[in-house]
């Protein structure tokens, strides 16, 4: 079961990657960029827990997709917010 769920999230992540590089390809603006790859590499942090065994003790590494994926979401709102500042 638990499996499922990973891959359902993976799914979800991935297709919400996909809307928001959509969204910059119309747009341009390139938060949507920042948000599509950071919900590409939450799909990769559903799939390395999924496919890693939980008895292995480096299994918190895959941890680090997920923070790389937030910090992602920071840099891309503190540079919205820069760049509209400078119009």
């Amino acid at each position: 079961m638990r499996a499922f769920l990973w891959g359902v999230l993976t799914m979800g992540c991935a297709v919400i990657a996909l809307h928001f590089l959509r969204y910059w390809r119309t747009s341009g603006d390139r938060l949507f960029i920042f948000f599509g790859v950071a919900f590409a590499v939450m799909a990769l942090n559903w799939v390395s827990l999924a496919i890693i065994d939980p008895s292995i003790e480096g299994r918190h590494y895959a941890f680090f997709f997920r923070l790389a994926a937030f910090l992602l979401i920071i840099v891309g709102i503190v540079d919205k917010n820069r760049r509209s500042g400078r119009l």
